[in-house]
């Protein structure tokens, strides 16, 4: 059953625990260490590093499915990134094997049954694996260069392969298999079913995974790429305006900034053919030259070019 409480920064970490005992398998992922005390979730979060507002709207989401994150930009993609590589080391390291060995000693491997039990799970577990490793390969690496400003130019976010559908199937058939042909003797039921009920657990756990990947931490990545894309266009810009500072200027020819002093000036072209001294063809062929040159082709960029470069005096430029 659902606990409909929003849970805030000044809530108690233990009564969150206590009203909900499933976020304790996300405690660990964030890096949050039992033996907090009476602290409050704010406190406990500053004590280890971890962003609180990132942790409330992740634990929020996973409980109530509460949180709408599309434009959302308080939320920490650090911290979301470090929360789902730490999940990824707690299921492949600890939870897979875990269960397989529960399985192994609950079963009789002998006899068709349990083979097939066992390489159902196998199937299941590669899957998994598969899919996690893809993450840890290739999407983590992405957002991590987002991150330090060098986003890879052949990948984005909609490539990332977000659905489980492959893995859920074969976890189906796993549970059905188990579930229709329990061994009759009490030891093996018992143990066969406590295993049976990690499985509905972890399932549930590896579903909330998918679902903050989809719901927070995908939309989270998009803003990046879009922030990252901004700031790339602001930087062309940029570049295309004061493009190679006094490298482009000694690259152009006396005549070529003669004629950008004229633009800066507002003449017309015949006015600086007229004052030049030559043919309104040379000037046309001159600002093209000029445009290809420094990739400025407009006379409002011009003018910062012209008076970046001291070709001009800013005193003198009509704004």
């Amino acid at each position: 059953m659902k606990n409909l409480k929003l849970y805030e920064p000044s809530d108690k970490m233990i009564t969150l625990i206590k009203d909900n005992y499933s976020v304790l398998q996300a405690l660990g992922s964030f890096g949050i260490n039992l033996g907090f005390g009476d602290k409050t979730v704010n406190e406990t979060c500053k004590l280890n590093a971890v962003d609180t507002y990132t942790f409330l709207a992740v634990v929020n989401f996973t409980i109530n499915g509460y949180g709408d994150f599309q434009n959302d930009d308080q939320i920490s993609v650090p911290t979301l990134l470090h929360y789902l590589k730490a999940s990824h080391t707690y299921y492949l390291d600890f939870q897979l094997p875990f269960i397989r060995r529960e399985l192994q000693e609950s079963i009789n491997e002998d006899d068709a049954l349990g083979v097939l039990i066992m390489k159902l799970y196998e199937e299941y577990a590669q899957e998994i694996r598969r899919h996690m490793k893809y993450e840890e390969k290739t999407l983590f690496p992405y957002v991590e260069s987002l991150l330090e400003g060098r986003p890879m130019s052949d990948y984005n976010v909609e490539t990332f392969s977000k659905h489980h559908e492959s893995a859920d199937k074969k976890l189906r058939e796993l549970k059905l298999m188990m579930i229709k042909y329990l061994p009759a003797d009490a030891h093996h039921n018992n143990k066969l079913t406590a295993t049976l009920y990690d499985i509905y657990n972890n399932e549930e756990w590896l579903s909330q995974h998918a679902e903050v990947e989809d719901h927070i931490f995908t939309p989270a990545i998009k803003r990046l790429e879009q922030m990252t894309k901004q700031e790339d266009v602001s930087k062309n810009i940029s570049q295309m305006v004061f493009k190679g500072g006094q490298d482009n200027a000694d690259a152009l020819s006396d005549r070529e900034r003669d004629v950008i002093v004229g633009v800066v000036q507002g003449l017309q072209n015949k006015e600086i053919a007229d004052q030049l001294c030559i043919s309104v063809n040379t000037v046309i062929t001159h600002r093209r030259n000029i445009a290809r040159k420094l990739q400025i082709h407009s006379p409002a960029g011009l003018t910062i070019y012209a008076i970046v470069n001291g070709l001009v005096d800013i005193s003198s430029v009509k704004l």
